[in-house]
């Protein structure tokens, strides 16, 4: 069971400020506006949203790729914004998946290069012990026989292998935290819940923390303990993953959950209501709740004038809406 803190995410913001004709200041793209999180050791963590919604900026932030507007990240009880040695210690403690396997991958290097160059880079173990683990994270992502895989270069392997590697490299340091910005979105259908099985299981065995990020909320009953929602930089609903899917709160979640496609041949002739409009901007986001001007159920004169807090209507699932004030605040 998850027990200890391995991260702590606290009031984080994320602006990018805008110049006009590059000198004068023009406003910020608010990309992450005041996310607040743990993650314990060991636990699965999903970030759902559509794009726009703040959600790979989010990582980036917490990875050091983004500057750290406002706010406050912890890692192993180490505070890491604003110290770039904290930073450059944080990346050889964390794993990233990436999105696109055949973009992540430099296409001039054999895969034995691309799983040594991490080891190298962190000046860790010997050739010798270098080479072991190469062949052991290949064993572990099931690209096998290892002899076939090792001098191959990252054309010559299928979109699944291709994450494999991707996977792999991202374990060849032994990481305690491991972040997967979208990791099946470029496979096959077919392909896909064989690679969240791939690193569940390597989850579990190696007692990871996982952060996930998805716009599919299909994949996330296969994957993580609990889910934020994520709309126009803020996180608008966290709970378990049982309570989000069987007891969906906000409107917002519930127009992603509807979206699930289902095979069902009935849908041929059933209307799907969905939120009308488009995202806000980020550069002037709109008074009160973010998804007022979308919402099919907002409170006149309340929804767009105050910023809705995080009410808690069942333990631990907290939603920030308007519509359960009654479920006492936060």
């Amino acid at each position: 069971m998850p027990n200890e803190i391995l991260l702590q995410v606290k009031d984080l913001h994320t602006w990018y400020e805008l110049k006009k004709w590059g000198f004068f200041h023009a406003g910020y793209v608010r990309a992450v506006d005041g996310v607040s999180f743990d993650l314990r050791q060991g636990e699965a963590l999903t970030v759902v949203g559509e794009s726009g919604s703040g959600k790979t900026t989010l990582i980036k932030t917490i990875l050091g790729l983004a500057p750290v507007t406002k706010g406050e990240i912890v890692f192993a009880g180490r505070r890491l914004n604003g110290d770039p040695r904290a930073f450059a210690w944080l990346h050889s403690q964390v794993g990233f998946v990436q999105q696109d396997p055949y973009g992540a991958l430099p296409p001039f290097m054999t895969v034995r290069r691309i799983l040594l160059e991490p080891m190298i880079v962190n000046k860790i173990g010997t050739d010798r012990e270098r080479e072991e683990r190469v062949r052991e994270v290949l064993e572990e992502v099931r690209l096998v026989p290892v002899a076939d895989f090792l001098n191959k270069f990252p054309h010559m392997l299928s979109g699944g292998q291709q994450q494999r590697l991707v996977i792999a490299r991202a374990m060849v340091l032994r990481p305690s935290l491991i972040v997967a910005d979208e990791p099946v979105s470029m496979l096959d259908a077919s392909v896909r819940v064989e690679i969240l099985e791939l690193m569940r299981r390597i989850q579990k065995a190696h007692n990871l923390g996982v952060i996930y990020i998805t716009h599919d909320l299909s994949t996330v009953r296969y994957f993580s303990e609990r889910v934020f929602i994520m709309y126009a930089a803020k996180v608008v609903e966290k709970a378990d993953v049982r309570e989000i899917v069987h007891n969906t709160l906000h409107p917002y979640a519930k127009a992603l959950l509807a979206a699930i496609p289902d095979p069902d041949p009935e849908n041929a002739r059933r209307y799907r209501d969905v939120p009308p409009g488009e995202p806000p901007s980020l550069v002037r986001p709109p008074d009160g709740c973010r998804f007022h001007p979308r919402c099919p159920v907002k409170i006149e004169g309340l929804c767009e004038k105050e910023v809705p807090p995080d009410f808690e209507p069942a333990r631990d699932h907290f939603v920030a809406c308007w519509l359960y004030r009654g479920g006492g605040e936060r």
